[in-house]
């Protein structure tokens, strides 16, 4: 068996090992060489981007220490594989233990649709929800993408500066070309079968719940031990052979990927690895460095920005690629980096932490109603348009995504989530006879304008009423819209509820349902048995109940909710669909 020497040999072409073998290229070594037991990498690109020495098909038998031979940089470690021995100065196992007996961290569903570490025989065009936070979970997501699946990452959980840095890289890359969408913050409480598929139910507000052809949990694998890869106690004693992974075995030398390249940087002195720059140190006075943040994660562009007033836009935002299809009431997420300017003269909490982050947030797809020609458009598939209000800082909370969008104009940059989610949708309305009613505060009636147009264009016959809550009559951003379709459709109505106006008596949406507003002004009943009610907005207006053993606990506020299943209606449930509708994102 052939014979080579290598400064550093990397056993695994994992996130880590990759890591480490671009960290320590980049700092000078010239002779790295990764061993990888499989006929690929996780991220196959950065073999010919970086220029990789890599050893495919290679399992290891042994890692000794020659006790006879030396280099003047110290002892010499001796790589044994299937193919080749490899004499280096130092060796670093990337390789993790499989999770045998791992079971999922949370209820699920016995199904050949629920994996673990596995990616789908058939994962293209395919929807797969990947559960994890670790750097593993993004190598599973990687692999989904590369198959052609559209996939979800749930990592709750997820301190991005803990994964590797090709880890982190990936995964900036795989959100910057849409090829996955990621929730940082978000991970399912249970994992059951609705109709034979996969649905995830999610606790947080953030998230709805959603369903899927495939979930793959990410396990927690574990750091190998000397004796699975043939370590010998000599190799080990010499300083010279690591592990990734946490340092959970007495005498096993281990760090996480995220630091490795640090300490192997020890055994060699001629090299000046310097340590990574605090993010205090970029500020946004480089404009430069502005400037690739930019490119690096937006992905999409503002096409119109129409403020209603100061506090309040309407904007377009048409992305860079890819295709943007949706149903009326869905949501999308926007986001801009912490590099950006800010309105006002908050201070972000952590900012030095999270400069060179993006921050988002999850917006309802509205609708410019009308053409240039004056006509019904329907859902647009070339730009998306948001009906946007600026959120003040207050002692509790400084919002870090509105201070910055308010600073935008057409032509600037910004980042679009590449999934359009949501079952608040029109599905449930299938009686073209039926009455439909939208009742909103704020900026929560952006998901109702787009679903009003909607019927109009399907030729719905029944009555459609929207009622929208708001401070002052310039919070209406649509309402000359809603006045045209009210002359051009007689079956519509619209009913703004200004409650700061000194000539207009203050009313709550609440109130049109106690006191039969619809009925006393438009002649409209609300009979549940011909009736959708959908709701938007504050969730104080929506009055939501908690069930608790099977009862339902109504908030003490009272809600619309409440004042209409006194009435005979029936909330939407996970498994059963009712006729009060509501927007759970909020």
């Amino acid at each position: 068996m052939s014979e080579t020497s290598y400064d550093l040999v990397i056993v695994g072409g994992n996130a880590g090992g990759l890591s480490l073998a671009v960290s320590s290229q980049r700092s000078g070594l010239r002779r790295v060489r990764i061993v990888e037991p499989s006929s690929t990498v996780v991220f196959p690109e950065l073999v010919g981007e970086e220029q990789l020495d890599v050893g495919y098909g290679e399992s290891v038998r042994s890692v000794d220490l020659d006790p006879d031979a030396a280099t003047t940089g110290g002892p010499v470690v001796v790589v044994t594989t299937t193919k080749h021995v490899y004499r280096a100065r130092a060796c670093v196992i990337a390789q993790r233990a499989e999770a045998t007996d791992w079971t999922p961290p949370i209820p699920t569903a016995a199904s050949d649709r629920i994996l673990v570490d596995r990616v789908p025989d058939t994962a293209a065009d395919e929807d797969v929800l990947v559960i994890g936070y670790t750097d593993h979970a993004v190598e599973i997501t990687s692999a989904l993408a590369a198959a052609g699946a559209g996939v979800v990452l749930a990592a709750g959980g997820m301190d991005p500066t803990k994964l590797s840095p090709a880890g982190e890289h990936w995964l900036r890359r795989l959100e910057r070309e849409r090829r996955a969408t990621v929730l940082y913050r978000s991970v399912p409480d249970e994992i059951a079968l609705v109709d034979g598929y996969p649905m995830a139910f999610f606790s947080d507000r953030r998230t709805p719940d959603l369903q899927f052809d495939h979930v793959v949990f990410a396990s927690g694998r574990s750091t190998l031990r000397p004796a699975e890869v043939g370590v010998t106690e000599a190799a080990l004693r010499s300083g010279r052979v690591w592990f990734i992974g946490e340092d959970d075995a007495p005498g096993v030398p281990a760090a996480p990927g995220w630091r490795i390249g640090y300490e192997v940087a020890r055994v060699f002195p001629e090299l000046d690895v310097a340590p990574p720059p605090s993010r205090a140190q970029v500020r946004r006075r480089f404009t430069s460095v502005i400037e690739e943040l930019r490119a690096e994660h937006y992905n999409a562009t503002i096409t119109a920005f129409e403020p209603t007033h100061s506090d309040l836009w309407v904007l377009r935002v048409r992305p860079d690629r890819g295709g943007i299809s949706h149903l009326p009431g869905q949501y999308a997420s926007l986001g801009l980096g912490y590099w950006e300017d800010r309105i006002d003269d908050a201070e972000d909490p952590n900012l030095d932490e999270r400069w060179d982050k993006l921050v988002r947030r999850s917006y309802s797809i509205s609708s410019r109603m009308f053409d240039e020609y004056g006509y019904l458009v329907g859902v647009e598939d070339d730009e998306l348009e948001f009906y946007i209000v600026l959120v003040p800082p207050t002692p509790d909370n400084v919002p870090g995504l509105t201070p910055r969008l308010a600073l935008k104009r057409p032509g600037d940059r910004i980042y679009l989530g590449p999934k359009v989610a949501g079952r608040y949708t029109l599905a449930p309305v299938t009686d073209p006879e039926a009455t439909v009613v939208f009742l909103a505060t704020g900026t929560g009636e952006a998901p109702h304008n787009s679903m009003i147009v909607e019927l109009f264009r399907k030729g719905h016959r029944g009555p459609i009423v929207s009622a929208v809550s708001v401070r002052r009559w310039a919070d209406l951003g649509y309402l000359d819209k809603h006045r045209a379709l009210e002359r051009y459709h007689a079956n519509y109505h619209y009913l703004p509820l200004p409650t700061r106006e000194p000539d207009v008596p203050k009313r709550y949406i609440q109130d049109l349902i106690r006191d039969d507003v619809f009925a006393e002004q438009f002649g409209l009943k609300l009979d549940p048995s011909r009736t959708h009610v959908f709701l938007c907005g504050n969730p104080a207006m929506i009055g939501l109940p908690e069930e608790v053993d099977g009862v339902l606990s109504y908030p003490e506020v009272t809600g619309v909710a409440e004042l209409l299943v006194e009435r005979g209606f029936t909330l939407d449930h996970r498994t059963r669909r009712g006729n009060i509708h509501f927007e759970e994102y909020w």
